[in-house]
């Protein structure tokens, strides 16, 4: 679903409860304006008074993503999976969530794998869920792969596997043949193939 779609829907949803929780209108006010701090200010009211409106969840995971706090961004998505188990766009905002913190080099190596194979857990999700939305979660995916895959071949580390960095940097270059496959005009896949392509040849040894 379009995330177009995703604020129609929310804006018709839960206008129906905004009379009983008057900061859920609010919060959602301030997400369509793309004034996210704000709408994590009302939203986190919402929530306080309604922990059962997954939609306020929804919009509270995005708010706080495009905030830059993907922790909170991660619990706010996970509430709204525990209210609806079949949110696509909450698993695949969530697995971005956990990309960026998986990047995080001030992380532990632990931490970092833990955030990296949890957004390739979810986006495998997402992809179950709404086949209609494949493409965009294949290319996340990819790209998911493709940073585990390099994080497992960083041979001064305790978490250095050589055969399952050689393995996700292949789920990669998968992932996105899939996409380029039903998109061979894009450019950007092409480019991003590409990468995992000399990735996998340079862990490999085959050039």
């Amino acid at each position: 679903m379009r995330l177009s779609a995703i604020i129609s829907l929310l804006v018709l949803t839960s206008l129906e409860s905004s009379a009983q929780n008057a900061y859920v209108k609010l919060g959602q006010q301030a997400f369509m304006d793309g004034n996210f701090k704000t709408a994590v200010a009302q939203l986190e009211k919402a929530c306080m008074i309604d922990s059962t409106n997954a939609n306020a969840y929804w919009m509270l995971g995005y708010s706080y993503y495009h905030s830059t706090n993907y922790r909170k961004s991660i619990v706010a998505y996970t509430k709204a999976i525990f209210i609806n188990p079949v949110d696509a766009t909450a698993y695949y905002y969530r697995a971005r969530a956990k990309g960026y913190l998986g990047k995080d080099t001030f992380l532990s190596p632990d931490e970092r794998e833990k955030y990296l194979l949890g957004a390739i857990f979810d986006l495998t999700k997402a992809i179950a869920i709404d086949p209609s939305e494949q493409t965009k979660s294949y290319q996340t995916r990819g790209i998911a792969y493709r940073e585990y895959g390099m994080f497992k071949l960083q041979a001064n580390q305790k978490n250095y596997d050589k055969v399952r960095g050689i393995n996700s940097l292949r789920a990669s270059v998968a992932d996105l043949e899939k996409v380029l496959a039903e998109n061979p005009g894009r450019s950007d896949i092409s480019t991003l193939l590409d990468v995992s392509k000399e990735k996998l040849a340079s862990a490999t040894g085959k050039h």
